[in-house]
Parts: structure tokens; sequence; C-alpha cells
């Protein structure tokens, strides 16, 4: 049995999506509704906060082989102006939730979603995991903290973890099922979102120290990334910390090129000042998990637009 938390969200609907295809049982916890073309993943779906009560008492009675856990605030941005909810609704519930397993069901593994965003500005590209932790946003704080914890927790209760610094997961289940909601904030999402409507493009920042003055970013597909969080549940892989990246860095404004050549539609953009919390460069090495489960990135950045421009034309 596995469970998933934040399971209606983006991640954790193509995560669910692609353990039905392989024939698990899956539990979804989400307080945002099961849309409706995800409710055949799911034996059982849990629509409350996934520190409810309900919620606790369902993840110490079913004990688990496996808990997902996706649910938190995920934003750089709204972080800088509203830490108390990301510290909260990331550290604080996670805790919760990690008492509840020691407790009740210390023979579950638990597999998070941590962040890239926990290197704040790296030493070098690609950031490798031996590299310092220097956030530079209260969401990267939050995803640090419960590192941390994880870490604590398996030296003193011996609980079994993998934890997993997502570089920038985007694109869209690759047969159309699922991807990411109207309004989301990832540059591909917008960028096709204004291509679709019609609308102006915003980029923030056009000099910063890069090839083209754009910024640098590691985007996976997200369906490499479920594939990664199926290949942790081998025991034999050790608890610890995992970059999931491609080693590849790609700018704002090749993206823009490629979602243009992709569609084939030209868009106005509108460059912006730089945003506070973001770093120039981030790429991952994610040499670390493919040497422990043989798991490496297999979709480029033209597979991730085209996958995302199908969804959004759905």
């Amino acid at each position: 049995m596995i469970i998933v938390t934040g399971a209606s969200g983006f991640i954790g609907g193509v995560i669910s999506l692609k353990l039905k295809d392989l024939g698990y049982n899956i539990i979804g916890i989400d307080r945002r509704p099961c849309p409706d073309h995800l409710k055949l993943c799911f034996d059982k779906f849990i629509e409350s906060d996934f520190v409810s009560e309900d919620a606790l008492r369902f993840v110490a009675d079913v004990k688990a082989d496996v808990i997902i856990h996706c649910a938190g605030n995920s934003l750089v941005g709204p972080s800088m102006t509203d830490p108390k909810e990301y510290y909260h609704n990331n550290i604080v519930k996670t805790l919760s939730l990690l008492d509840t397993v020691v407790k009740h069901t210390p023979n579950t593994r638990i597999i998070f979603s941590s962040s890239a965003s926990v290197y704040g500005i790296p030493i070098m590209s690609p950031c490798s995991e031996v590299d310092p932790c220097e956030p530079i946003s209260p969401y990267g704080e939050s995803k640090l903290a419960i590192e941390w914890f994880l870490r604590s927790y398996n030296r003193a209760y011996n609980l079994d973890y993998v934890a997993f610094r997502y570089f920038n997961v985007t694109g869209a289940d690759t047969q159309g099922r699922h991807g990411q909601s109207p309004g989301a904030t990832h540059i591909i999402a917008r960028v096709l979102e204004s291509i679709k409507n019609k609308t102006e493009f915003t980029l923030y920042g056009n000099n910063y120290e890069t090839s083209d003055g754009t910024c640098v970013r590691d985007y996976v597909h997200v369906e490499d990334v479920a594939l990664a969080h199926i290949a942790a549940f081998d025991r034999k892989i050790p608890s610890g910390v995992y970059n999931i990246g491609t080693n590849q860095g790609v700018s704002n404004l090749e993206i823009l090129n490629t979602a243009a050549k992709i569609t084939g539609i030209e868009f106005p953009i509108l460059f912006r000042d730089k945003r506070p919390g973001d770093p120039a460069m981030l790429v991952g090495e994610a040499d670390k998990f493919q040497k422990a489960a043989g798991w490496q990135s297999k979709y480029v950045l033209q597979d991730i637009i085209q996958h995302a421009w199908s969804w959004y034309n759905k």
C-alpha cells in the first residue's frame, strides 16, 4: 500500500498515475478535491489536510509500505512575503506526520519532496549533494529543515527515508492524463498559457551573469520524477538525500525560443526586474541516485514543452 500526500497536485497526480499503471494500491491525501481525471487512481482518497485527525489516524492504522510526501507550499516568491505560512505548513505539519510514522508505523519508508532551493546561490554548477546548503528563501529553509529532521529521525529512531531535491519539475503525463493547473507559476507553464491565451509574457530578469542574461535552470520531466520515486521503493537504496535533475542547464530565453518553435506561435515579451530569491544558475548533478538506483532522466526540453503543450490544449 502506497500513501501519496498532495495527491491532487501536479507532481503527486502524475506519480499516482504511474503507480496505478504499475498495479499499486494507492491512498491519496489532499485538502484539495481530487480532480475527476485522477479519481480512478486511488483505492481511497481522503480530502483533508495531511495532518488532520482523520488523515493521521488512517496513516497510523493502514501502515503503508511507503508514504510519498508531496504536500506543502512550494513557491519561492510567496514564501518571502509570508514565511509563517511556509514554516507552519511545511515544517510543523511534516513533523506531526513523522511523529505518527515513528510511533505507529516504523517500517514505512518516507519519500520526501525536497527542493534544489536548499542550495541557495550555489558555489558551483552543477550542484552536488555534498555542496553547502544556504537557502535564500523561507521556502528553501523549510525544505532544508525537513531534511535535517529526517536525518535526525533516521539516526535516533531508524526512520527509513529518501529525500529528493527536485530541480525544476515540469512537462505533463506523456499520455495526456494530467498536467499543471491553470495559473501555475513555472516558466514553461506560464509561457504556454500566454501563447494559448494570446497574452504578453513577462520575463523577470535579463541581466543575470549568464550567457544570454536570463536565469539558467535544470528542467526535469515530471514523469522522470515519478519513475524516480518508484525506483526509491527499493530498500537497498540507503536513506539519504538525492538530487533529481538532468545535469543540463537551460536558460529562460532558450525556453521562450523553443516554445515558439514547437507551438508555431510568436508572442510578445515584456522584460521586468529580477525577483528576490532567484539565483542566476541552478543545475543539478544526479549521479548519486543514478548509481544507487540506475535511474536517469530520459526526456529533454523539447519533449517537456511538447507534452505540456498537448496537455494545455486537451
